[in-house]
């Protein structure tokens, strides 16, 4: 706690408590500077409607980072 009148405490941006969730099209934004600028593409597997292309790169992202831990593996 500061005292009246002294200077704002440091803030980060790792703070949850003082930061807003980002927007659907702040996402956006955000994907379209990445493509742009450094090539990186970010997608989201359920945007992706044709089944054989989501399949395909849900493959890739498996092989390169692993199984997602959320993701169900159906009894397997």
């Amino acid at each position: 706690m500061a005292l009246p009148g002294s200077p704002r405490l440091p803030r980060c941006c790792l703070d949850r408590g003082t930061c807003s969730a980002t927007t659907t099209p702040e996402m956006e934004m955000l994907r379209r500077r990445v493509w742009q600028q450094q090539g990186v593409v970010s997608l989201h597997l359920e945007d992706i409607t044709d089944p054989w292309l989501r399949q395909a790169i849900q493959n890739e992202a498996v092989r390169r980072w692993g199984p997602r831990q959320q993701e169900k593996n159906h009894g397997r």
